[in-house]
């Protein structure tokens, strides 16, 4: 059974007033709605603000649950906590090289600002079910694959493949992938990969190779695979299939 915990929900009489109050203070990566609810996306994590008719206009008990957000600048978060009217319960305070703070936005709820230390990040890693070796941050790592000129790359992933891209053009680019980042770094004498390099995952595969096929992505065929008139491979494992991007390199769609 895998379980997770990927989102939250702060159910409020005012969701206007507390969009406003986290997009300003703690800006998310994405910021969207869905019916009546606003969606912010930390990272992967997801904060829900839902109006609601059967809650309080104040948090009667906030000490009684704290959302936590992993910053890499406390000292700039609190400014723009200040900024936006914040309450602060507990000042930003340092605690043997971590930064923690708690703030209130303005239902009350809490709202902890933490910026651990690598030191504190290394030991939290080293649990007794891990053999790590010492400083190594396994929670922070990531994957990379090489292009010739990474702007082409970038406007390929955004604007074809539709993926959340960062980064200076002609510089390292990033792709976030939910709650993983991926990077594509220039390498002018770039060789492509023989094996893929990125698996999409789809629960839809059928359509979702129609519609990037509709942007102008070519799928592949290979010599004695089993891939229908789309390109999916229906020989046996996942369903899959396979394109290449401008620099060559080797990216699927497969089967959630």
């Amino acid at each position: 059974m895998d379980i997770s915990v990927d989102s939250i929900m702060i159910g409020t009489t005012d969701p206007d007033r507390l969009h406003a109050w986290y997009t300003a203070a703690l800006p998310p990566r994405g910021d969207h709605r869905a019916g009546h609810y606003r969606i912010l996306d930390y990272g992967g994590f997801y904060l829900f603000i839902d109006g609601r008719e059967d809650v309080q206009a104040d948090h009667p008990d906030p000490a009684r649950t704290l959302i936590n957000f992993d910053v890499d600048d406390a000292r700039a978060v609190a400014e723009r906590v200040d900024a936006a009217g914040g309450r602060w319960v507990a000042p930003l305070e340092d605690r043997d090289g971590s930064l923690f703070g708690t703030a209130q936005d303005p239902d009350g709820n809490y709202v902890q600002i933490v910026q651990l230390s690598p030191a504190e990040l290394a030991t939290m890693e080293g649990g007794p079910h891990t053999n790590l070796p010492t400083g190594l941050l396994a929670s922070r790592s990531f994957s990379g694959f090489a292009a010739p000129d990474t702007a082409v790359a970038a406007a390929f992933y955004r604007d074809v493949i539709g993926l959340e891209v960062s980064g200076e053009p002609g510089g390292i680019v990033n792709l976030r992938l939910g709650n993983r980042t991926v990077i594509i770094y220039p390498k002018p004498d770039h060789v492509p990969a023989t094996y893929t390099i990125l698996n999409l995952p789809s629960v839809d595969i059928d359509s979702s190779v129609r519609d990037l096929t509709a942007r102008g992505v070519v799928f592949e065929t290979y010599d004695g695979m089993d891939q229908d008139d789309l390109g999916i491979h229906r020989g046996g494992g996942p369903l899959i299939a396979w394109f290449t991007d401008p620099a060559g390199n080797i990216v699927s769609v497969i089967e959630a």
